[in-house]
């Protein structure tokens, strides 16, 4: 009965608007719409509208805010992609100081296939957080680094707005954490908060580049030596895009952007997919030697996304060849972000994270130099278990993007590449960053590093753990089908140390890449 009112009194009420409008009202109302449907008549480009004038606009605005449609009205908390709404809204919990907590137990089908889990103890302990560091460098290395097992992951300025960059810098400076720059070069807005930054150098050579875009060794060892660079990383590939350099789409390019870059105006900013330094593994481990000298002996290791073993391989052998190991590797898991990438790459290119880590782990061991080599982990990690995980499965410590993007703020409305990020995130416009409190928003990035910090401290806690280390593959399960569950270490056997080199109990799987890599060649 009220919804007919409701009805009746809509129609009484538009009756008694035609009625009171003059004709010219009415020509002022109906010219603009007449104008839109001779146009939509004439125009060639789009079917729908010579087909529906007018009303055909609607299906592009709906198209327009899909996202936004899909995100707040259709979506449930544990279906939304990349990142479901369960897992957004706890960082925004954490970030803004909110409860964090959850009522009447978990929203996930426990016993679908893939649904994993950690075991706990009987015998719980007390873990603190504090304890939780992570030391990088090894005996090579002059200037070692304790750093956090969680750090924000490489994401340049260009990418992202200055004001973000200025947030996330000034977060870790207060939470205690780094901030990788990105491929994109060391920024003023990296280095005025004082945040320990690990200056990431990719195939551009931004930031420390010639005029014709070969690597500078003058212009990286003044840059390198200051005080808030606590490590170097080189960036082979990444996961989103791995295989295709880094672009910076010309509409994000300013002039200042272009300056810091070293690099022209009005297009789009593509790094080259392989690097000028180095050609080969042996080349690779030189130039870590390099670069570790030129920068007084702090860190210095290399991103990549795992692609052909035979290659990884390839790079172990030159490990034993040069006697040259990396401080660390990060692997980007092919589920990994970014800014801009070819939808080809982004969905099918890359090994993703969980079996690249593992690989990666049992490689370093079966050379005999992971106790040398530390690992940091990328790729869709935002909650303390996510990070639990991993490292059981190999890792040291974790790099997280977009997790310290929904600490930002950001909505995953997926604008990335358009410069019309509408938090003013990933954007250049002056309109919309300039409404990014940098106050604010650090705030709320040490806030949800500090507090996943601490619920990693507690899981460790219930699982009767007070170290990192002593996470290992047994204590991740996962289940198979409805009535079969296993164990990590059970799914993937560690090997045996030292295995390779002795050549002995070398898993069957490896030794075809084995034999065919080599130190002098990718």
């Amino acid at each position: 009965m009220r919804v007919r009112n409701l009805i009746i009194g809509i129609v009484l009420g538009l009756n008694a608007l035609i009625v009171a409008l003059q004709w010219h009202q009415l020509l002022i109302i109906s010219l603009p719409l007449l104008l839109l449907a001779l146009y939509d008549i004439s125009q060639k480009q789009h079917t729908i509208l010579n087909i529906y004038p007018v009303i055909g606009h609607f299906r592009y605005l709906f198209e327009s805010i899909r996202p936004e449609i899909q995100q707040y009205f259709v979506e449930s908390n544990i279906n939304g992609r990349p990142f479901n709404r369960e897992y957004r809204s706890l960082v925004y919990q954490r970030a803004k100081g909110q409860t964090d907590t959850r009522p009447f137990g978990t929203q996930f089908d426990v016993y679908r296939s893939s649904y994993e889990w950690i075991n706990h103890s009987l015998s719980p302990c007390a873990t603190s957080s504090s304890d939780l560091t992570v030391q990088f460098g090894n005996a090579a290395c002059r200037k070692p680094y304790l750093a956090s097992p969680l750090n924000i992951s490489a994401m340049s300025y260009g990418a992202l707005s200055k004001n973000a960059i200025m947030a996330l810098n000034k977060g870790a400076k207060a939470g205690g954490f780094a901030h990788n720059t990105g491929e994109g070069g060391l920024s003023p807005y990296h280095l005025k908060y004082g945040g320990d930054i690990i200056w990431q150098i990719g195939t551009g050579y931004f930031g420390c580049r010639t005029e014709d875009g070969e690597f500078d060794e003058v212009k990286f060892s003044e840059k390198a030596k200051h005080n808030a660079i606590k490590m170097i990383e080189i960036k082979l590939s990444q996961g989103a895009k791995p295989g295709h350099g880094g672009i910076l789409p010309a509409q994000k390019l300013t002039q200042e952007i272009a300056d810091i870059r070293h690099v022209p105006m009005g297009q789009d900013v593509i790094s080259p997919a392989a690097h000028s330094a180095f050609s080969s593994p042996k080349e690779l481990l030189l130039f870590v030697d390099t670069l570790r000298q030129l920068s007084g002996g702090k860190p210095i290791g290399f991103k990549l996304c795992l692609g052909k073993k035979a290659e990884f391989f390839a790079i172990a052998k030159a490990m034993l060849a040069t006697k040259i190991t990396p401080d660390f590797i990060t692997i980007d898991g092919s589920e990994g972000g970014t800014g801009a990438a070819p939808i080809e790459f982004t969905n099918a290119v890359g090994t993703p994270l969980l079996d690249a880590i593992i690989f990666v782990d049992d490689v370093l061991r079966a050379i005999g130099v992971r106790e040398q080599t530390k690992l940091i982990a990328s790729g869709k990690i935002i909650s303390a278990f996510h990070m639990a995980k991993i490292i059981a499965l190999g890792a040291d410590a974790v790099n997280s993007a977009r997790g310290m993007m929904f600490a930002l703020g950001c909505i995953q409305s997926r604008t990335c590449n358009t410069d019309k990020c509408p938090t003013g995130i990933a954007t250049q416009d002056p309109a919309r960053y300039q409404f990014l409190d940098v106050e604010n928003k650090s705030t709320r990035v040490k806030n949800y590093h500090n507090k996943t910090i601490h619920h990693l401290a507690e899981l460790l806690g219930a699982c009767g753990i007070n170290r990192l280390d002593q996470l290992e593959r047994q204590h991740i399960n996962r289940r198979i089908d409805s009535s079969t569950t296993t164990d990590y270490e059970t799914l993937h056997p560690s090997v045996a140390q030292n295995c390779l080199i002795a050549g002995e109990d070398i898993p069957q799987s490896w030794l075809a890449d084995w034999q065919n890599a080599s130190a002098e060649h990718w």
